[in-house]
């Protein structure tokens, strides 16, 4: 266990707790870390039950199972009450679904995003750290508008804590999680074992931001203890090809594409030109800074540099088909072994 953890003898609420996030973060916080108390928050009893029978680890002494919707704003303050830490996890995500029912991941994405902000103050919350996505990054979809839009209130979250000066709201903003639910891997993995021989496409030029479910975690803990408040922190991570990933999970199989679907981009991006002007370049990651006026002791441009990071250089933008770092398809079937997808 680590000695300077900020998790340590800290009660943690995670939103969403039952996702492939989730559970991933929690399996980590109780093998790697000792913390007080974790807050499995989510909606679905099923999910929670399924979760607690998966894995001894899951029915720890210490997690407790706390049904509830980050609609439900008096249902939050019941379960921030001596709450440390808050990983707000809980989203809708697809993006079809998103275009056909844009009103429900309003009411959960951004409403929610309202609710978490409103109980970690009230209920004195000491650190949020909410997860985002690159698509809310000149987000062209319904749920990259709601992410963005999430994402601009938690940052904005840190000019409302008052004298107390806590809680401190960060935002983490990754790329496609191998292996996640929802994930194209085990969906075409499953084809393939199912004795499929064609894999469909939507489009052979389009290239996705990467990045495994324990990276993404190991992200969000080590935010913690570098946040100030205010800032959106991304990873330095690979990009890949759909066609390579095709190759790496059925090398012999025959590709069809089908075109993009709606509210779809051929290439993502993590950092725009806009966004860059007031961002930072450390050795792992970049920080976009808040352009709000916040509290003189959180995250600005100014503060950010003269922690030792680097301004980015005009016209810099972070995008999956310009990336410097890519998977070959030698690399993305390692990757899918070492990950047993």
């Amino acid at each position: 266990m680590s000695a300077t953890s900020p998790l340590d003898d800290q009660t943690i609420l995670v939103t969403g707790g039952t996702g492939s996030f989730g559970k991933a973060f929690i399996r980590k916080a109780l093998s790697e870390h000792n913390p007080r108390k974790i807050i499995v928050f989510s909606r679905d009893e099923l999910k929670q039950w399924e979760m607690r029978q998966s894995d001894p680890i899951f029915d720890h002494s210490n997690i407790r199972y706390f049904l509830g919707d980050v609609r439900d704003k008096e249902r939050l303050m019941r379960a921030f009450r001596g709450v440390d830490l808050v990983v707000h996890a809980a989203a809708l995500k697809q993006v079809p679904a998103a275009e056909y029912n844009p009103t429900e991941f309003i009411k959960t994405n951004i409403h929610g995003a309202m609710n978490i902000i409103d109980a970690a103050i009230d209920r004195g919350v000491k650190r949020v750290i909410a997860l985002s996505t690159d698509k809310a990054a000149n987000p062209i979809n319904l749920y990259g508008a709601t992410k963005l839009c999430s994402d601009k209130l938690f940052v904005s979250g840190n000019a409302y804590v008052g004298e107390s000066g806590h809680p401190r709201f960060a935002v983490v903003r990754y790329g496609n999680v191998l292996g996640s639910r929802g994930s194209i891997i085990p969906r075409w993995r499953t084809m393939i074992a199912n004795g499929e021989t064609n894999l469909t496409v939507t489009d052979e030029r389009m290239t996705r931001f990467w990045i495994s479910i324990d990276q993404a975690v190991e992200f969000v803990v080590s935010n913690f203890s570098r946040m100030r408040g205010g800032e959106v922190f991304v990873p330095k991570i690979p990009s890949m090809n759909i066609m390579d990933l095709a190759k790496a999970i059925g090398p012999d199989a025959n590709i069809t594409v089908t075109g993009i679907r709606p509210g779809e981009k051929l290439h993502e991006l993590m950092i725009g030109e806009d966004d860059a002007r007031h961002s930072i370049e450390y050795d792992t990651h970049y920080v976009i800074a808040a352009e709000t006026e916040l509290g003189s002791d959180m995250a600005s441009y100014e503060t950010m540099r003269d922690l030792g990071g680097k301004a980015l250089e005009p016209g810099f933008s972070y995008a999956s088909d310009t990336n410097s770092e890519w998977l070959n398809v030698e690399q993305l079937q390692a990757l899918i072994e070492d990950l047993g997808l």
